[in-house]
């Protein structure tokens, strides 16, 4: 295992001044998918591939690749490393941004010390992963892995009535390859953990081996609006009473269960909403999640069946809109392996672990064997100004990244 290492200084400026694009007048970063501040990100990011050497290449969907190949591994198929630049709304510097300078910096380092791949390396930064203007996230890496038509995707109308298809031309990134036209060898994506067990665990490295399934579902409860004061609690038909017994089942059946698996009611509203009036309808959101698919199929029908019971108790009516579904994803155990004998070789404390959210890496897992690495996120907060990650920590991540590179790109 080689123990060059990165340059941190240029990753670490990089991190800083691609963080710096996409601020407004109270200094809040913002960069959605297609938007003008998101041209200035990848315009920024263009030049840095150029100005290393890299062969660009944007695909239709607008994903951006800057390729490293030489004539004697042009016909080899490429390892690819990155993630994406886009972020959510009041956003932090590092979410998606990081595994993509990274990645870049991994390529200029071995370019530096006159590594000779066998195969080719390629920076990918995958458009719209954040989903915060165009449902769903993920959509660029989706596209490429070959879930979604690129019609489709182009077609994808935004929460301001744009369409994806139309902004990507406006901000000159609608490309001309067509997606998945790189095949990867493989994808490793690095990544800020945006949870709390790496800090909680002193640990700085997450050798994520699997990725969280996702059920995503619209509940409403129908009841019977009636005066707060005057009607009896037993003879009530209470929407809200209803939706409230819907979280507490969940919460309690999980911690029964003794399962990883989580349960949100992330959004929910009444009618007519009102302080004096019992609720005749509540609609709310619940996001499941865990990492087994048989568990996450029998915690989505545990949920079931206690809608079509808690009809008869509270004298509702429940019906229920499928909003998103997404399988768990286990990354390939040998890249795995990789991380975690890098992180030793390092002296770094490593761990296995979970992903909870979703990443591009998913996508990429579907068309070729993929990881990720995680590095602490102070507090566990992410999508904030706020997050943070030691620059320690994300220079040992990136050095990681590094001597995975090196094994799996090979040396001749």
């Amino acid at each position: 295992m080689s123990h060059q290492s990165i340059n941190a200084e240029r990753l670490l400026t990089r991190i800083r001044e691609l963080g710096a694009i996409g601020r407004n007048d109270q200094g809040q970063l913002t960069r959605l998918a297609a938007s003008d501040t998101d041209k200035l990100g990848r315009d920024r990011l263009v030049a840095w591939l150029r100005a290393a050497g890299l062969e660009i290449a944007v695909d239709r969907i607008g994903n951006i690749f800057g390729v490293w190949q030489s004539q004697d591994n042009a016909g080899q198929s490429p390892l690819m490393l990155g993630s994406h630049i886009d972020t959510v709304i009041n956003a932090g510097i590092y979410d998606g941004s990081y595994g993509v300078l990274a990645a870049l910096e991994v390529i200029e380092t071995l370019k530096e010390q006159g590594f000779a791949p066998v195969r080719p390396i390629v920076v990918a930064a995958f458009t719209n992963e954040e989903g915060v203007r165009y449902a769903p996230d993920m959509l660029g890496s989706l596209v490429h892995g070959g879930g979604l038509a690129v019609e489709a995707a182009l077609a994808t109308v935004g929460t301001d009535g744009t369409t994806l298809g139309s902004e990507l031309a406006c901000i000159g990134y609608a490309g001309t390859a067509e997606p998945g036209f790189l095949k990867p060898h493989a994808y490793v994506e690095l990544h800020i953990e945006q949870g709390p067990v790496l800090e909680r665990e002193a640990t700085t490295i997450g050798a994520v081996e699997n990725l969280q399934g996702i059920s995503w579902q619209r509940v409403t409860i129908d009841g019977v609006a009636n005066h707060a004061g005057t009607t009896p609690m037993a003879m009530r038909s209470d929407a809200g009473l209803a939706a409230a017994r819907v979280g507490l089942f969940l919460r309690e059946h999980i911690a029964r269960s003794n399962a990883p698996s989580v349960a949100t009611i992330g959004t929910m509203r009444f009618e007519p909403d009102a302080i004096n009036v019992i609720p005749s309808r509540a609609v709310f959101t619940i996001d499941l999640r865990d990492p087994d698919e048989d568990r996450l199929r029998a915690l989505e029908s545990a949920l079931s069946g206690f809608l079509d019971r808690l009809e008869q108790e509270e004298h509702v009516i429940v019906s229920v809109e499928r909003l998103a579904r997404f399988e768990p994803v286990s990354f390939d155990g040998a890249i795995v392996a990789a991380i975690e004998v890098s992180a030793k070789a390092r002296g770094l404390k490593s761990r296995r672990m979970t992903s909870g959210a979703g990443h591009d890496a998913q996508m990429i897992g579907r068309i070729a064997p993929a990881a990720m690495i995680f590095v602490p996120s102070r507090d566990g907060i992410s999508h904030n100004p706020r997050e943070h990650t030691d620059p320690a920590d994300l220079v040992a991540g990136a050095n990681v990244l590094l001597d995975v590179a090196v094994r799996l790109a090979g040396s001749p």
